[in-house]
């Protein structure tokens, strides 16, 4: 297995899938390294891509405030790109950062070719709207 399915078969979105789907991934996907200071996404943005954290961290902020670090493993951008909503954070890398990046047509075509990450991303969002709801009571 090369690198890049090495560093793939590492993400908790992505565990779990065979070596078949992994390597489809890596097709789609575009592995960048970036430095500290770059902004990834910007709070009211058009949405264009999704990120997958490999290696670093980035920063998290709506409206000047800080809401979270991510770190390895997680990933950001999939709520605009699924809704086609403007950005709803800034992400900005905190210390040189190697990302997963996946265009749009490439991220549609990935959750629809896949169930088991369409069900994870899935997930993911409907557990960032629940924690960002204050109280919330079901």
């Amino acid at each position: 297995m090369d690198e890049k399915l090495a560093l793939l078969a590492k993400v908790p979105l992505l565990a779990g899938l065979s070596d078949k789907e992994l390597q489809a991934v890596g097709r789609l996907a575009d592995e960048v390294d970036v430095p500290a200071g770059k902004v990834l996404a910007k709070q009211g943005d058009s949405a264009e891509e999704f990120f997958v954290i490999i290696e670093g961290s980035v920063s998290v902020e709506r409206n000047g405030q800080h809401l979270r670090d991510m770190h390895a493993g997680n990933f950001f951008g999939e709520l605009a790109m699924l809704a086609r909503l403007a950005r709803t954070a800034t992400v900005t890398t905190t210390a040189p950062t190697r990302l997963l990046v996946v265009g749009h047509r490439e991220f549609t075509s990935l959750l629809s070719s896949m169930p088991t990450v369409q069900d994870r991303v899935l997930h993911a969002v409907a557990h960032l709207i629940t924690t960002l709801e204050p109280d919330r009571t079901t």
